[in-house]
């Protein structure tokens, strides 16, 4: 028997990166998996892979309120009904606080922040009517301290751990946990933009970003997608049953203090 079997979990930015991951992984632990995002190709592709019957793919801008409805509606139609959600979406833009123009900041702000509420607006209802589930809030490490030039990304992170603390004070007697996921350096596109440059040197991007994090993290390298994957599991199925308003940081023991070797 799977961790997940009998759910039916709405998992955004699914199409690559954390969110594949957690769609995988979710849909071998019985989970029928709603796979939604932006990036249409790779998201029906992906959802196909994983098998009909399993997954299915959804077009969802998380910044906008119509498409999270058309979102909640498709997943009924193909699974019957919604009792868990991955807040996973997001974006990262780097630059300094003072030159970063406003609608740069408006951006990361509609997709990382306003994604996240809209998720739990729209779905924490259908999570009720299902019986009780599960919401998990991908913030950040940087939700929890700050980070230079990253500005937005770090201030919308924090509002997510806000976030997550209100929804599960107030969805609690709703039978619905809610928590958040709070990664460091993860091996992804966003951490390393050259996996989407096919005339970038991947592997010598790859060596500097494992160089670089092999000195900034006490375990001594770059986090894996599979890895959040099993936290965000681990905070969707009964393993978790006592554990709700809370952000898990998983960096690899960044944060842990300062070493002195």
């Amino acid at each position: 028997m799977g961790k997940l079997d009998g759910r039916v979990v709405i998992v955004t930015g699914a199409a690559r990166g954390q969110g594949e991951q957690e769609a995988r992984l979710f849909a071998a632990e019985g989970a029928r998996v709603v796979l939604a995002d932006v990036l249409d190709d790779q998201g029906e592709a992906l959802a196909k892979e994983i098998g009909e019957g399993r997954a299915a793919y959804v077009h969802l801008d998380v910044s906008r309120e119509d498409d999270w409805q058309a979102a909640v509606a498709a997943a009924k139609r193909a699974f019957g009904k919604v009792d868990g959600l991955v807040n996973n979406a997001g974006i990262l833009r780097f630059n300094e606080l003072t030159s970063t123009p406003l609608d740069e900041f408006q951006q990361v702000i509609q997709v990382n922040q306003i994604g996240a509420f809209l998720g739990i607006k729209s779905v924490a209802p259908e999570i009720e009517a299902a019986g009780g589930g599960t919401i998990v809030n991908t913030a950040s490490y940087t939700g929890v301290t700050g980070m230079a030039y990253v500005g937005a990304y770090t201030a919308t992170k924090h509002a997510i751990v806000g976030l997550t603390r209100v929804a599960a004070l107030e969805l609690a007697a709703r039978g619905i946990r809610v928590n958040a996921v709070c990664p460091g350096a993860i091996d992804t596109a966003m951490s390393n933009p050259a996996q989407l440059d096919p005339e970038a040197d991947g592997e010598a991007a790859a060596q500097a970003l494992g160089e670089l994090y092999a000195k900034l993290v006490p375990l001594g390298r770059v986090g894996q997608p599979e890895e959040v994957a099993r936290l965000a599991l681990f905070l969707s199925c009964q393993d978790s049953s006592y554990i709700t308003g809370q952000p898990f940081v998983i960096d690899g023991g960044w944060l842990a203090g300062v070493s002195v070797l």
